[in-house]
């Protein structure tokens, strides 16, 4: 079915869930540009495998004398892209079919299938966002102007206000969590990512692939930020330059080799049957954290614990998650990539009251009255976008909510 003009959606079934399109050499053999119509701009790097620059690439271009699935092989003479065109330095012979694959997970469907990536699949609910130049063009095409309430204004005010606003939005209404899957070290810490913010929840995957909540360990532990070497008198030693020696956390090392059961009391069976109660009996074991008689709940569980070590910039684990396989879902501000510069569009009227009040605000000789107008409309817009990006769904809070109503009995 064709696209009818003026609709949002410009990719084909094929380009949008395939991550690919075809092309036909003419019968003369004389077409050397192919322009691509992907939502997604293609990323070149080099055309010749054996480059490290060729795995900056996010696709790869495959061709094939009869277009027949299993005839198609990877392409590396020489070409060139420039925007989304691709430019053949030796036009393909006449009537040769060519298609060009978009990077995804499964590796795609021509050549040896070894297109491995996330392109195409970071593209898939794409509809559901605007992107930030977009939002842009859109405030200064609707919102400035003569007989506007902005007469002119910097694209590098509205760039500046704009950006703001996704990273205020970012933090408690856009949907900016991401996640990471790591794997504990024998060093008991993981790298805080790139583009973290701040944490949401830290989990182990059990075997079944269930989630167990790792818990901060608050007043527990604490990671040193400076650890000075000292002389005999507990004085710190300073290096020639007059600085501080640094030496190794006695703290953390302590930390690193504790053994749980002695903090939460979550004692074997073996144990208990040896006479080794929760209560510390025969063991002289009395203050642990964990006991069952006056409970700290905070403490009283085997899931573990972790820190955020500003020194080192890492998030530091308990002993017991050694080797374990954690879920790290945390925030972003939603400006670290260019990819992440994308606003979804149930918040896209809301971002357009801030910048407009940010705008205004920011100016002298405004009336208080347009100011204060434009941040309760602001703000009003704000909770909307919330409240629709809350995702809330009748039937999922009935469901969750069954059973609550059943008396606990003492």
């Amino acid at each position: 079915m064709p696209i009818p003009n003026g609709g949002l959606i410009t990719e084909t079934n094929q380009q949008y869930y395939e991550g690919a399109q075809g092309f036909q050499q003419d019968g003369a053999g004389s077409l050397t540009d192919f322009t691509t119509t992907f939502d997604t701009q293609l990323v070149f790097g080099n055309y010749n495998p054996a480059t490290n620059a060729y795995a900056l690439n996010n696709f790869k271009l495959y061709t094939s004398a009869t277009g027949l699935p299993g005839t198609y092989t990877e392409y590396t003479s020489q070409y060139g892209v420039t925007g989304n065109t691709i430019i053949f330095t030796s036009a393909p012979a006449a009537n040769t079919f060519i298609v060009v694959q978009l990077k995804s997970i499964d590796g795609g469907n021509y050549g040896n299938e070894d297109a491995y990536g996330t392109t195409v699949n970071e593209n898939y609910g794409s509809y559901a966002y605007i992107t930030l130049d977009d939002i842009i063009n859109n405030f200064l095409i609707a919102y400035v102007g003569q007989d506007k309430l902005i007469p002119n204004v910097s694209r590098t005010d509205v760039l500046f206000h704009a950006k703001r606003g996704l990273q205020e939005f970012s933090y408690d209404t856009l949907k900016s969590i991401k996640s990471q899957e790591l794997t504990i070290p024998p060093s008991l810490s993981v790298i805080i990512p790139q583009d973290y913010v701040n944490y949401t929840a830290i989990s182990w995957i059990d075997q079944l692939g269930v989630k167990r909540p790792i818990y901060p360990a608050n007043n527990l532990h604490k990671n040193p930020y400076e650890i000075p070497v000292q002389d005999s008198e507990g004085v710190p030693t300073q290096d020639d330059l007059g600085d501080n020696l640094e030496g190794t956390s006695q703290i953390n090392q302590r930390w690193n080799a504790a053994n749980v059961i002695l903090i939460n009391g979550a004692w074997m069976l073996y144990d208990y049957n040896q006479g080794l109660d929760y209560w510390g009996y025969g063991s002289n074991l009395t203050n642990f954290y964990g006991e069952q008689y006056g409970i700290d709940g905070q403490y009283s569980q085997y899931n573990g614990w972790f820190t955020i070590d500003p020194r080192e910039g890492k998030i530091s684990f308990s002993s017991n998650l050694n080797g374990a396989l954690i879920l790290l879902e945390y925030i972003s501000d939603g400006l670290a990539y260019d990819l992440d510069t994308k606003v979804p569009k149930m918040a896209e009227e809301a971002l357009y009251a801030h910048i407009l009040h940010a705008i205004i605000a920011s100016r002298i000789n405004q009336p208080e009255y347009v100011v204060q107008r434009l941040k309760r409309e602001r703000s009003a817009k704000l909770r909307n976008a919330k409240i629709r990006l809350s995702n809330i769904k009748l039937n999922e809070i009935t469901q969750v909510m069954r059973g609550q109503s059943k008396w606990i009995k003492h």
